[in-house]
């Protein structure tokens, strides 16, 4: 996950992955007396195993709908803009889980991942770099950055 950083979620994402959480553990538990060895299963609940460990993780302390402050920084539940180098279009990212289940329409930056281990604590206007894949790195500019829900009513 994203060592001690607290998962941010929206109140509906919350709702939603607990009802998966609850639903996946009861097909567990239902399937485990039925299929007991049989191989054909094998796959299916490791898979259930896998997404359960998953859920449990991001449901273990989350926040859950609170805003972050409206400061300019980039953290969790911030809508960020960013402007990549050689671009001059921008790029607007939920920064939060990519499991939080964030509606359609815009992409999600995970804290965890290269470019938001770079964005975390980023100010408006400020210049970062992170690792791509192919070893080179990639400059990203924090054009804007507000809470969810401030960029959701505007």
């Amino acid at each position: 996950m994203t060592g001690t950083q607290q998962v941010w979620l929206t109140q509906d994402a919350y709702e939603r992955l607990t009802a998966e959480l609850r639903e996946l553990l009861r097909q567990r538990a239902e399937h485990a007396e039925r299929q007991a060895g049989d191989e054909l299963h094998v796959g299916e609940e490791r898979e259930r195993s896998q997404r359960i460990r998953k859920l449990q993780e991001l449901l273990q302390d989350p926040v859950v709908g609170r805003e972050p402050p409206d400061d300019g920084i980039v953290e969790p539940g911030m809508v960020v803009t960013v402007r990549y180098e050689n671009e001059e279009e921008t790029e607007t990212l939920l920064f939060a889980e990519r499991d939080e289940g964030v509606p359609p329409g815009i992409e999600v930056c995970s804290p965890g991942s290269p470019l938001g281990r770079a964005l975390v604590g980023a100010e408006e206007g400020e210049q970062r770099s992170y690792p791509l894949p192919d070893g080179r790195t990639m400059a990203v500019w924090v054009v804007r950055a507000v809470p969810y829900g401030s960029a959701a009513a505007g």
